[in-house]
């Protein structure tokens, strides 16, 4: 049960670090749920990395870190769909 409430937990923490992501930049971009928390997770991870590698482990990424490594991976989406940083790509 408590590896079920640790990826529950995974789950919204991606959700929340994703969204502030998404937030953080103007215009709309089209991604579903899931998307979103993998984004979440991939800033979170990342974010923690970089901590990692720069003060050799001894403190934690922070939620603002992991929303700014979020909001660059949003980014590098909307330009793989022909965006730019403050437009989304057209619909088609």
């Amino acid at each position: 049960m408590s590896l079920l409430l640790y990826l529950i937990g995974l789950a919204l923490s991606g959700l929340f670090v994703g969204a502030f992501g998404r937030l953080a930049l103007p215009g709309k971009d089209p991604m579903s749920v899931p998307q979103t928390i993998g984004i979440g997770l991939a800033g979170s991870f990342t974010a923690g990395l970089v901590v990692y590698l720069v003060s050799g482990g001894t403190s934690g990424a922070g939620l603002i870190l992991a929303i700014a490594a979020a909001t660059f991976f949003v980014y590098l989406v909307r330009r793989s769909r022909g965006g730019t940083l403050t437009e989304p790509a057209p619909r088609r």
